[in-house]
């Protein structure tokens, strides 16, 4: 699998646009080889240079098979076929790069997991690390974007 993003190569800096200093809004997504077999997508995006452990962002689950990408500023209610986490910010869906001033460049990575099956056995308030958990467990593939941002 690939996963890319027009709103920034893989290993370069993040536009503010999507971070909590600007407009803090998810970036477009688009991904290839979905592995055969394939019955549902997990979107995940974690800071794993937080000062207390790893922060998580983002989680999309239960994406159709098909489906070939996110576009941007998906809202937590969009009513499309998917659902998203509460992140560690306490709120369902999207919230941006917001390390802390002068803590140094932080790696987003932006991690889309191929499953064995067409829904997650998690609750309607499931928290990004509850889906990361149940989704490890009908794992096929896996494929990552970092992006970076520091705040000054």
């Amino acid at each position: 699998m690939r996963i890319t993003s027009t709103a920034f190569p893989d290993g370069s800096s993040i536009p503010s646009r999507f971070t909590c200093d600007s407009n803090n809004i998810s970036p477009a997504l688009t991904w290839t080889e979905v592995p055969e077999g394939t019955r549902s997508l997990v979107l995940l995006c974690n800071d794993p240079d937080a000062p207390g452990g790893t922060w998580h962002h983002w989680a999309v689950f239960d994406i159709p098979p098909d489906q070939r990408g996110l576009s941007e500023n998906v809202l937590p209610q969009s009513g499309e076929k998917y659902r998203q986490a509460t992140n560690d910010f306490g709120r369902p869906g999207y919230g941006g790069p917001c390390p802390p001033r002068g803590h140094g460049p932080h790696h987003y990575h932006f991690r889309l997991l191929s499953l064995s099956i067409e829904h997650l056995p998690v609750g309607q308030q499931a928290t990004c690390a509850e889906v990361e958990r149940a989704a490890r467990q009908h794992l096929l593939g896996e494929a990552t974007l970092v992006g970076v941002y520091t705040r000054r």
